[in-house]
């Protein structure tokens, strides 16, 4: 069963964003310290490299109430892999097939470069990805 498309004006997506804690964090910190302002229901967790993040995970994640899932990637600036972000991408492909056999849009997943200094990108991607998972609704089955 998909999603079912939110009539409450008040639905407020909880999103989950993998960071990495050498490149990305820095970028959301900045943007709190830049008072920039997104949604308080984004939970942000902290790695490594994004590369090492599970397709399982994700789909824990939506099954455990996250409405949707952000991986925070460095991009070509990973200090781990010089391959990062292809490994990450085969990540969020193999997540999205995983998350569609199990009944949630593969929408409900979304991977981008977030730098240092990029605080006002990545608060523009919460708002958008927000705005995208109001309209497919609220993930929780039943």
């Amino acid at each position: 069963m998909q999603g079912q498309a939110s009539t409450d004006k008040d639905f407020t997506p909880k999103i989950l964003v993998f960071s990495t804690n050498n490149i990305s964090d820095p970028g959301i910190d900045f943007a709190g310290s830049s008072h920039l302002h997104y949604s308080p229901s984004v939970s942000v967790i902290s790695m490594p490299c994004t590369s090492g993040v599970k397709p399982e995970w994700i789909l824990y994640a939506v099954e455990k109430g996250f409405d949707g899932v952000f991986l925070a990637a460095d991009g070509e600036e990973c200090a781990y892999l010089p391959d990062c972000a292809e490994r990450t991408s085969h990540i969020v492909h193999e997540a999205q097939e995983l998350l569609t056999q199990h009944g949630y849009e593969p929408q409900r997943l979304r991977m981008s470069a977030i730098c240092s200094v990029c605080a006002e990108p990545f608060v523009n991607h919460m708002k958008e990805f927000s705005e995208s998972l109001k309209k497919l609704g609220s993930a929780r089955k039943g």
